[in-house]
């Protein structure tokens, strides 16, 4: 090849292409979450207003008026008052799939998102209007009905040339766009769609992408002006139809917080906030209390809210008061080169793998911020507690050994000698196949094929070990909406949870299983002054040693070795323990008999 000549003018190799772009464009478009266009549209105009001399300016999502003036449909479009672009350029970098104005980069933009995310669902096309120095453009990507091809719709111009582009006038120019800036309209499945509604299942419809920008975003560009719509069908000029502004989580987050914080973990920096008591958090603007989400260039990854953002935050070690705590962890500036984003923009990917939220959590439990321990102890005083823990403890003493699986690992001064049946809970290794289908010796010390280290197995009865001890009891809180110490949905309709990592084991108090318990007995002993208290804490223990024995039991089968954590995890998970306490004719027996003891027998008071 001649000195200076590009590699791509080489003829030594054929480069690859796609074969079925429309396939690859819609499998893509599969992996993007519903509203994963208004990310991505959002960007590619925040990019694009960097780039101005300013680097500053306006985006809005807003109704394309003059789209619905010219033939009643309302479509959904977005503006920047960006650098723009000629028809030329935005033939290069919005006709193919991995073609981008912005750099491209692993940590930066892919040049594929707002096509994959937005495309398969406006087959009718996204008309794109860019003005360049006070030139106005235009191009309408769409999916062909004819031949299901996506790609540029050629334009007949009026001099009789055919092009993939066309100039417009300053006619269709929107609000704030000047000398530069584009508009993307959103056609949607048909030529009448309003693409104003939102997907099916979108929260907080009327306000949906303030919603989902605020809670995908932590903030914005200094400069750059975010607003959304509100109200439109009410029209332009109605005061109830305006345009809000959107901020991201930080701004409200930090106007809200009672205490906040950063705690340096060896990869990443936890964010934290707890929210003042009482505030309106249920605006639909914002994403309130009890939830978690990673941070990364501003934006917020894998965001969990409701039962899994609580369930998330206990890991870390917030136990109560979850719904008033925020929690973003981000990656180190040193650590962002190992990070990236998936393709659809879904979750982050850290060292190839997913990110590590259990090692993030376990080292945040270790640094637990005061402040967040504070709230943990003012709460957790609240808890409903007993008189009962004792009694619990010496019923489980006296089948202490049931619970105690035995099992031994090997020890150099162990007391104990054991053979392969009790360090390998599989059974002692058949002796070697030599292909004469005999099952008799000859396998020797060699006896397990292909393994070399075999040689150096110990003889049977010839390793020294110890006795492993299994027993273990886990803490207990009894949780309830009453006192605080529970808040929906956490636990809603569950029976209790176990924290593996914090061995503490939260029931629900207000279970109905509980309590229908409690409103029998109660029912049975109304004659009795204030009997439902103690009815109360009596039922409680017995529900409580159920749960406690299974687990225990559980904790025993882990010793073994024959389970796996996921089918460890399945034992101990909110389903299984509330299964534990469906089965109550014994603990209906067992309440009988300490309800006698302490508030006197029925049998007696008929009498």
């Amino acid at each position: 090849m001649a000195q200076g000549r590009s590699a791509p003018s080489s003829n030594r190799t054929l480069p690859m292409s796609v074969a079925n772009m429309t396939f690859m464009v819609e499998k893509l478009g599969e992996d993007c979450a519903p509203l994963q266009f208004v990310r991505e549209l959002t960007q590619n105009a925040i990019e694009s207003i960097k780039k101005s001399p300013e680097s500053e300016g306006e985006l809005r999502w807003d109704v394309a008026w003059h789209h619905h003036a010219l033939t009643g449909a309302y479509k959904l479009a977005v503006v920047d008052t960006g650098i723009g672009m000629t028809g030329e350029e935005m033939v290069e970098y919005i006709n193919k799939l991995s073609s981008s104005m912005h750099e491209q980069s692993r940590q930066g933009n892919f040049g594929v998102g707002a096509k994959i995310s937005a495309m398969p669902k406006n087959p009718e096309g996204l008309v794109y209007l860019s003005w360049k120095d006070g030139v106005g453009y235009i191009i309408h990507l769409w999916r062909d009905p004819e031949t299901a091809e996506y790609g540029l719709k050629r334009w007949d111009h009026p001099d009789g040339r055919s092009e993939y582009w066309g100039y417009i006038g300053d006619e269709l120019k929107p609000e704030p766009i000047k000398d530069n800036g584009t508009m993307v309209i959103l056609l949607g499945e048909k030529e009448k769609q309003n693409t104003m509604q939102p997907p099916a299942g979108t929260p907080m419809p009327s306000r949906w992408i303030l919603r989902y920008l605020n809670t995908r975003y932590f903030c914005f560009p200094r400069g750059i002006t975010v607003r959304a719509r509100e109200g439109w069908e009410k029209g332009p000029s109605d005061k109830h139809s305006f345009l809000r502004e959107v901020q991201g989580q930080q701004p409200w987050l930090n106007a809200h917080a009672a205490a906040k914080g950063t705690v340096e973990l060896t990869t990443a920096n936890a964010h934290w906030w707890i929210l003042k008591e009482g505030i309106d958090d249920d605006s639909g603007h914002i994403a309130g209390g009890g939830h978690v989400a990673a941070l990364y260039q501003d934006e917020l990854y894998e965001m969990v809210t409701a039962r899994a953002g609580m369930a998330r935050l206990q890991g870390f070690g917030v136990i109560f008061g979850c719904n008033r705590v925020v929690l973003y962890v981000q990656p180190k500036k040193e650590e962002e080169p190992k990070v990236t984003a998936n393709i659809a923009r879904t979750n982050l990917i850290y060292n190839g793998e997913p990110l590590p939220w259990s090692e993030w959590a376990a080292e945040f439990r270790e640094k637990l911020p005061e402040e967040i321990e504070a709230l943990q102890e003012e709460i957790s005083a609240k808890s409903l507690g007993g008189d009962h823990r004792a009694a619990i403890r010496d019923r489980l003493k006296r089948i202490r050994d049931l619970f105690h699986f035995r099992r031994y690992r090997p020890a150099k001064d162990g007391k104990h000698s054991i053979d392969d049946t009790a360090t390998n809970p599989g059974g002692t290794p058949r002796a070697s196949d030599n292909g004469s289908g005999g099952g008799g010796g000859g396998g020797g010390r060699g006896g397990r094929a292909g393994d070399v280290y075999s040689l150096f197995l110990a003889t049977r009865g010839g390793v020294t070990a110890e006795e492993v001890n299994s027993m273990v009891e886990p803490n207990v809180k009894w949780v309830s909406v009453a006192d605080g110490t529970r808040i929906p949905p956490l636990l809603e309709d569950r029976a209790a949870s176990y924290l593996p990592d914090q061995n503490l084991l939260q029931i629900n108090a207000d279970f109905r299983v509980f309590m229908d318990m409690v409103d029998r007995w109660a029912k049975k002993f109304s004659h009795v002054p204030s009997a439902r208290p103690v009815v109360e804490q009596v039922t409680r223990e017995w529900f409580e040693q159920q749960l406690i024995e299974t687990v225990m039991g559980t904790l025993a089968l882990r010793r073994t070795g024959q389970w796996t954590l996921p089918e460890l995890q399945k034992l101990w998970s909110e389903e299984a323990l509330t299964a534990a306490v469906l089965p109550r004719y014994h603990v209906d027996y067992a309440i009988n008999r300490g309800l006698s003891s302490k508030l006197g027998s029925l049998k007696e008071q008929a009498v």
